[in-house]
């Protein structure tokens, strides 16, 4: 398994340059909330209505801290209160009048664009083309950089990194 440090270095091979850095600083986190946004708004059976918190959302939610945690707990932390913030923003359009499908859609398509315009200014393809799990890193990457400007350490077993 790869460390924290050996994720982020090659994650950062084909994120070097300025505009796509800020690119991925505003389409990451918009990515990852239309995703969770996508899969909340996807029905569960009738069994399961009495749980509105168990839903594709809140599983892949689940997953991806497991991940992280195995990487770095302080990040791991920082991506449970992001993910908290996502879910409750969720909830929040899911009550309201606007479409919860409908805006994710929108939103994911046009971060997915703009990604990809970042990755053609950087001259280098996105990372999840060599490995899916970078669709993972890619949020924990952004996290990375706020924990540093906030002066928060996050240690992994091997490694301390800031």
């Amino acid at each position: 398994m790869r460390s924290l440090e050996q994720w982020f270095a090659e994650y950062g091979e084909s994120h070097r340059n300025r505009t796509n850095k800020l690119i991925h600083f505003l389409c990451v986190p918009a990515i990852t909330f239309c995703t969770i946004g996508l899969l909340w708004a996807i029905p569960m059976p009738a069994a399961l209505a009495s749980l509105p918190w168990l839903n594709a959302g809140t599983a892949l939610i689940v997953i991806s801290l497991l991940f992280y945690f195995s990487l770095s707990v302080p990040l791991a932390l920082g991506m449970a209160v992001t993910s908290a913030l996502m879910v409750w923003l969720i909830i929040a359009i899911d009550n309201s009048r606007l479409s919860l499908w409908m805006l994710c859609s929108a939103i994911f398509a046009i971060a997915w664009v703009l990604q990809f315009v970042g990755h053609a200014v950087e001259g280098k393809k996105p990372s999840f083309l060599k490995d899916v799990q970078f669709l993972l890193i890619g949020p924990l990457w952004v996290t990375s950089f706020v924990f540093d400007k906030l002066g928060i350490s996050y240690q992994t077993s091997d490694t301390q990194i800031q």
